[in-house]
This record gives C-alpha cells, sequence and structure tokens, in this order.
C-alpha cells in the first residue's frame, strides 16, 4: 500500500495563490510517482482534516506567514506527523528577516547593512535613514515572494513606504541598497546538504518583484550565473554556511546579491516556490533532477531520523 501524503496547500497568507500552484504541482507529481496523495487546503480546521485524512506525511507547500513560519510545523509536531522541510525554530528564524540578519551579523556571514525600527517612532525612522543613507530597501519582515518591499530613491516617499510595510506589523526592517547582480542558491539535504547550480536572477521589469517572480515571461534564470567561479564558489560556501547557522532540513533557496564582487546573503526562503516558474525546480533540472524526482527526493528526506 502506497503512503499518503498530504499537501498543505492555501494558507490564510498573502502567499495564498502561489502556495496553491505549488501544491497543485506537488500533487502531480506525487501522483506520477505513485504516492496516494491528499489535497488539504489549510483552514482553522487544519488538525481535524489531517486526523481525518489518515495522511503518513506531511507535505508542506504553505508560503508565508502561518505555514513557513513554524506555526503548522509545530502543529505537525503536536501531530506526530512528518513533514518535508525544515523544523520549528528554522522556520520561524528564516521567516523573519530582522532575526535572521541579526543572526547571520553574529555568525560573521555578510549581510547588507540594517536597522529594525518601530514603524510609529518617527525618531527610529530618521535615525536609519540618516545611518544608512539613500538608496533603502524598506521591507516587512516576515512576508515573502517580495510583498510589502520597497527601494527608496527620495527622502519624501521615505516615511510613505515605511507606513506601507507596517501595514503587516509595526517591526520594519531597513535595509542598505545594494547594486548588483541577483543569485540564488537551492540547498538540498539534511546533514550532508549540497547546493544544486546557481542561478542569475534578470527580470524584464528590472525589479525582480511578485509580478515578475510568478508571471512567465517576465524573468530569466541563467544557468550558469555569469560571475567568476571564484565568486559562484564563495556564494556556495556561504550558502550552505547560512543553511547550517539556521538548522534547516530538506530544502531552503537563500538569496545573495553580489555587490563590487562581494556576495551579500538577503534571506533565506525554507519552503521555496515549486510552481512552473518557481528558481528551486530550475536548480534541481539543472542538475539533472527532474520536478517529480525532486518531489520524491524531499519526502524521502522527511523520513530521515
Amino acid at each position: 500500500m502506497s503512503r499518503r501524503i498530504g499537501v498543505l496547500m492555501g494558507g490564510f497568507s498573502a502567499e495564498r495563490e502561489v502556495s496553491l500552484r505549488s501544491g497543485r504541482a506537488v500533487c502531480e507529481a506525487l501522483k506520477s510517482k505513485g504516492y496516494g496523495v491528499v489535497p488539504i487546503d489549510v483552514d482553522r480546521n487544519v488538525a481535524h482534516q489531517m486526523r481525518a485524512s489518515g495522511i503518513d506525511l506531511a507535505f508542506i507547500a504553505l508560503h508565508g506567514p502561518f505555514g513557513e513560519d513554524g506555526t503548522v510545523q509545530g502543529l505537525l509536531e503536536i501531530l506526530g506527523i512528518p513533514y518535508t522541510g525544515s523544523g520549528v525554530l528554522p522556520s520561524a528564524l528564516a521567516m523573519d528577516k530582522i532575526a535572521t540578519k541579526k543572526l547571520f551579523a553574529f555568525d560573521g556571514l555578510p549581510t547588507p547593512a540594517f536597522r529594525e525600527i518601530d514603524a510609529h517612532n518617527p525618531e527610529e525612522a530618521a535615525g536609519a535613514l540618516a545611518e544608512l543613507g539613500l538608496p533603502l530597501v524598506v521591507k516587512a519582515p516576515t512576508q515573502g515572494s517580495s510583498i510589502g518591499v520597497y527601494i527608496v530613491d527620495r527622502d519624501d516617499d521615505f516615511r510613505a513606504r515605511v507606513a506601507e510595510a507596517a501595514a503587516f506589523g509595526p517591526r520594519v526592517l531597513v535595509e542598505r541598497f545594494l547594486a548588483g547582480p541577483e543569485l540564488t542558491a537551492a540547498v538540498l539535504g539534511n546533514r550532508d546538504p549540497v547546493v544544486l547550480p546557481l542561478i542569475e536572477i534578470v527580470s524584464a521589469t528590472g525589479r525582480y518583484d511578485y509580478e515578475s517572480k510568478y508571471t512567465p515571461g517576465l524573468s530569466d534564470h541563467i544557468i550558469p550565473p555569469r560571475l567568476s567561479p571564484d565568486v559562484q564558489e564563495t556564494v556556495k560556501s556561504l550558502a550552505l554556511r547560512a543553511y547550517r547557522t539556521l538548522g534547516c532540513r530538506g530544502f531552503a533557496r537563500i538569496d545573495f546579491i553580489v555587490s563590487d564582487g562581494r556576495p551579500f546573503i538577503l534571506e533565506v526562503n525554507t519552503i521555496p516556490g515549486l510552481t512552473d516558474v518557481s528558481l528551486f525546480p530550475d536548480a534541481a533540472r539543472a542538475a539533472g533532477l527532474e520536478f517529480p524526482d525532486l518531489i520524491e527526493k524531499l519526502v524521502q528526506l522527511a523520513e530521515e531520523e
């Protein structure tokens, strides 16, 4: 009898539609490999849904809050259901960009200079602007898919962008803007993780935002990146260090900016997109791992002790 796998998707976050696309793709891949598949659109009754379905394992295809942030992982721990991807603490840390950057700074991992501010404190906002200078990146720290992320070039726009980011919560991340090629490193594994082929991201709009990420034709994934072998090796080394610093399992995608030849870590995605235009499946394909094989590999990693 095949294993019954519940694919958790949808949920409550601003990334619901992307999650549904990832979840549907995962369902089809698992079916092609002969698994019993139970699609579960996550709502407030998700614990009951999972108990009633009799699943043996949960494949988490949720993105953003209430899915990628350790909350569902904690529920699955309580229910005793194995699941794909990282555990409670790594998920929570990676979802909070401020916590991630503080941990990276402590461990000596390069990340753009930043300040954490209370959006309701004008003095903190003014201090961040004065210290970091323009241009800046203003981010809602617990969102994904570039939701709540704004590049600020003018003083006059700064407070408005902080207010927009604060719609997701009062803590706001203000980060020095660095220009240069954007790269992503897909990491796969548990105890001995490996970095899949790196990808350079080029957006047709000039910004790799939500629209560019999920609209076919608006971004190019260049494999291998147009950077020196030395820089690429440095990115791979930093990606593994970041993965281990956070304690990730299964898979994650680490995003970088390369400024003046130096790589800087931007963020870590513990449940990267698994849609037809997503980066992680492209990196796996470049390594000779087709999508159904990648999904089965993630199931196998979830079952490891």
